[in-house]
């Protein structure tokens, strides 16, 4: 037994977070694809069950009442609230990340009023928040312009309304400065718009602490709720009476039964809804949150940081030198919870690598990405797939 492997038996046996894997459906795979699509905990499709056969099947109608379906949306935002540093009130649940990313960018443009006018978005953003930013901009008659996170404080003006910026890098798992950039967007007099699909669930996110303005992000990744799973609409309090959706359907009206001709919006983070909520999905994502239970966010960021530091040493130890160039930050603060790899011939590589059951995945042109959920990854897992990384890089 080689020394890194005994290290991570040891490693194992004192984690404390070690017992949670338990709670979740798995197999002999090493799973490092968290970040893409979360495992599925154990007891969700019972709970789903119940919604299908009972709730649905049973009571029907009544369940809009009776099984609290109505009020799903913002009871589930309260339970996703602490995850990323948010009180009660806050966080509603519904629509696509997309979807949210655009009510969020161009409600964020109309409180900063018609004087500011341009949206600053990540230059390096997941393409479909770029997409978004050009469709607000053009929408709302500002100019976009993209900027590197590091630019950011440079490039804010007084012109600036906006500006939709990753907490996490997709590709490299660069964590970015979410308080120090929020802090010079509103410095600057505009709105900060964050995407938390890469990091809720993951570490320490701090919105209410930072004073985030609004904030989106996916729920079938780190939050484990399951493919398609609603995304989330964080509104600060203080702006949540000036939050002007530019998707006002009767769900966010605030006499939704009224069917009045004129649109009222509703008070609070409510005004994030739109339109009937996915029940189905919502109740699997509610059910799928009870991982959580007992579960400090800070002891999840102490596993992650431990896990990929761990996961480095072991790719130097196994993979023969000069195979991979290492995309993510070396320190922690700047460090989400994954690690990017460049690799030749990436595509080919991750395709053996899941042929032997280390599951990641691949980001053209050269990338291997490998999630750590540090819910249900343990070391044995990282000591495993670098070895075996190690192997397929041998031989081709």
């Amino acid at each position: 037994m080689s020394e890194l492997m005994s290290e991570a038996q040891e490693l194992d046996a004192a984690d404390p977070l070690a017992g949670v894997r338990g709670r979740f459906l798995l197999d002999g795979t090493v799973y490092l694809d968290g970040n893409s699509l979360g495992a599925l905990p154990a007891h969700v499709p019972g709970r789903v069950e119940d919604v299908v056969r009972r709730q649905w099947g049973e009571l029907r109608i009544r369940s809009w009442e009776e099984s609290g379906w109505w009020t799903a949306p913002e009871r589930v935002g309260d339970r996703i609230a602490p995850l990323v540093g948010a009180a009660p009130g806050q966080v509603v649940v519904g629509d696509s990340t997309s979807v949210n990313v655009f009510k969020a960018l161009v409600a964020a443009v109309r409180m900063a009023g018609e004087e500011r006018d341009e949206i600053l978005v990540d230059a390096t953003t997941f393409p479909t928040d770029g997409y978004i930013a050009a469709s607000a901009a053009r929408l709302t008659g500002r100019t976009l312009r993209p900027v590197l996170p590091a630019e950011v404080p440079s490039a804010l003006t007084g012109r600036t309304a906006a500006v939709l910026l990753n907490h996490v890098d997709y590709r490299t798992g660069r964590l970015h400065d979410l308080p120090g950039l929020t802090a010079a967007v509103h410095a600057a007099g505009g709105h900060a718009v964050w995407d938390l699909c890469h990091s809720a669930g993951a570490l320490p996110v701090g919105l209410d602490e930072h004073g985030v303005d609004l904030a989106v992000g996916c729920t079938y990744k780190y939050l484990n709720g399951g493919p398609g799973s609603p995304a989330y609409l964080y509104v600060r309090r203080d702006l949540q009476g000036r939050f002007d959706s530019p998707l006002p359907g009767w769900n966010s009206h605030a006499e939704p039964f009224g069917m009045t001709s004129a649109y009222t919006p509703a008070d609070g983070a409510l005004r994030g809804r739109v339109g009937t909520p996915d029940i189905l999905s919502l109740l699997a994502l509610e059910a799928a949150l009870d991982v959580w239970d007992d579960v400090p966010v800070a002891r999840v960021r102490a596993k992650s940081l431990a896990l990929t530091d761990f996961f480095l040493r072991c790719v130097e130890a196994y993979v023969p030198a000069g195979r991979v160039e290492n995309l993510t930050p070396v320190a922690h603060a700047e460090r989400g919870s994954q690690v990017a790899l460049r690799c030749a011939g990436a595509g080919e590589v991750m395709r053996t690598l899941i042929g032997r059951g280390v599951v990641g995945d691949f980001r053209a042109p050269d990338v291997l990405r490998f999630g750590f959920t540090p819910l249900y990854v343990g070391f044995a897992d990282v000591e495993r797939a670098a070895r075996v990384l190690g192997q397929v890089l041998g031989t081709v």
